[in-house]
C-alpha cells in the first residue's frame, strides 16, 4: 500500500511539474507576441487558443516576474536640450527627464522606468544605499535589474506605518536590498510619533540611532517628494492628520522629503510634525555623495524646487512636463 501511495504521489509531483512548465511556457510566448510581434492581446489569445481575459493575466503575469524588460536606446533630442538645461539651472550633475505622452498622464510609471535604469547601473558591490519610500520609488522595483552584490547594505531613512500596505518604507527597503542579495537595515519605530520626547527616547534608548548613524557613510541615497495640496501617501495612511496638514500649509509647507516638511525655498519649517519625525536629518543626506531625487507631477513642483535647493540633488530623474515647469518657473 505504502509504495502504491509513493508512486501516486511521485506521479503528482510529475505532473504538477509538467503544468508549470506548460504555463511558464505560455506566459513567455503571450509576452513575446505582445512586446516584440506587437500583437494584441485578442490576437494572442486567439493564437493560443486561450481567453483574451487570460491572456491580459499572462502578460501582467511575466512582468511581475520581471520576465519583461523594456529598454528604448534612441535618444530623444528635446528631452536632452531639457535635461542639460535642468543641470545648468539647478547644479545638477545628471538630469534625467522620461517622456510623456500628455500633460495631465500621471508619471509615476516613465519617471519609475527611467529610475529603474539608473539605479540598475549605479548599484555596485561594497555600496550603502540610504532609501526613501513613496510610490514612485515602489514603483521602480520592476525596472531594476536585481544582481548578487558583495557586501552591499540598504538602510531604511525613515520609520514604518503601522498598516501593512505595500509603500511602507520597511517593505520597500527590504526588497530593495533582496533584488541585489544585500543586508537590509530597518526601522522599527513608526515614521512619526506623538511627541518629540517619543522621538527621543525612540533614538536613545532603543537602539534607533545607531541605525541612523549609517547614514553619516552612504555611498548613494534614493529619495523621492511628497506634495502638501493633494491626498499624497503620506496623508492616505493617516499618519497627518487634516488638521495638522492645514496647519502645516499655513506655516508656509508646500510638501516633504522623507517627513521633513519644507517650504518653496527648501527650508525645514518649526513646526510640531517636524520634531516628531524618526528620519534622517537633511544634513546627513547632503554628506551623501550621490543623492538621488526621483520625482514627479504637476502638484509636486513647489516641493520639487524646495527639496533641490535643500539636498542639492547630484541626479535628479523626473518626466519631461515636470522639468518644464520646473524651467518656467
Amino acid at each position: 500500500m505504502a509504495v502504491a501511495e509513493r508512486r501516486r504521489s511521485g506521479a503528482d509531483a510529475t505532473e504538477q511539474i509538467a503544468r508549470s512548465e506548460a504555463t511558464h511556457r505560455t506566459r513567455v510566448r503571450a509576452a513575446w507576441m505582445y512586446f516584440i510581434e506587437g500583437k494584441t492581446q485578442s490576437e494572442i489569445a486567439q493564437l493560443l487558443g486561450i481567453s483574451r481575459v487570460a491572456t491580459v493575466r499572462l502578460i501582467a503575469d511575466a512582468r511581475r516576474r520581471r520576465e519583461v524588460r523594456v529598454t528604448i536606446e534612441a535618444s530623444l533630442s528635446e528631452l536632452a536640450g531639457l535635461e542639460r538645461a535642468l543641470e545648468e539651472r539647478f547644479g545638477i550633475e545628471e538630469a534625467i527627464a522620461a517622456p510623456l505622452s500628455e500633460p495631465d498622464s500621471d508619471p509615476t510609471h516613465v519617471i519609475a522606468a527611467a529610475a529603474g535604469s539608473y539605479i540598475s547601473q549605479a548599484m555596485h558591490a561594497n555600496m550603502t544605499v540610504g532609501v526613501g519610500w513613496g510610490r514612485t520609488l515602489y514603483s521602480a522595483l520592476p525596472f531594476i535589474a536585481g544582481r548578487t552584490l558583495e557586501n552591499f547594505r540598504v538602510v531604511s531613512l525613515l520609520g514604518g506605518i503601522s498598516q501593512a500596505r505595500r509603500f511602507n518604507p520597511a517593505e520597500f527597503a527590504w526588497q530593495f536590498a533582496q533584488l541585489f542579495q544585500g543586508e537590509g537595515f530597518l526601522v522599527p519605530a513608526p515614521a512619526l510619533v506623538d511627541s518629540p520626547e517619543t522621538k527621543h527616547a525612540l533614538l536613545e534608548r532603543c537602539g534607533l540611532a545607531q541605525i541612523f548613524e549609517m547614514a553619516n557613510s552612504l555611498d548613494i541615497a534614493l529619495l523621492s517628494v511628497g506634495g502638501i495640496s493633494t491626498l499624497t501617501t503620506s496623508y492616505r495612511v493617516g499618519h497627518v492628520s487634516e488638521a495638522e496638514r492645514r496647519s502645516l500649509m499655513e506655516a508656509g509647507a508646500v510638501g516633504d522629503i522623507l517627513y521633513n516638511f519644507i517650504d518653496e525655498n527648501g527650508h525645514v519649517l518649526d513646526h510640531p510634525v517636524n520634531r516628531q519625525a524618526i528620519s534622517v536629518t537633511m544634513g546627513q543626506l547632503r554628506r551623501a555623495p550621490k543623492r538621488v531625487l526621483i520625482s514627479g507631477g504637476p502638484e509636486k513642483i513647489a516641493v520639487l524646487r524646495g527639496s533641490i535647493s535643500l539636498v542639492q540633488p547630484t541626479v535628479f530623474v523626473t518626466d519631461e512636463y515636470t522639468a518644464r515647469a520646473l524651467l518656467d518657473e
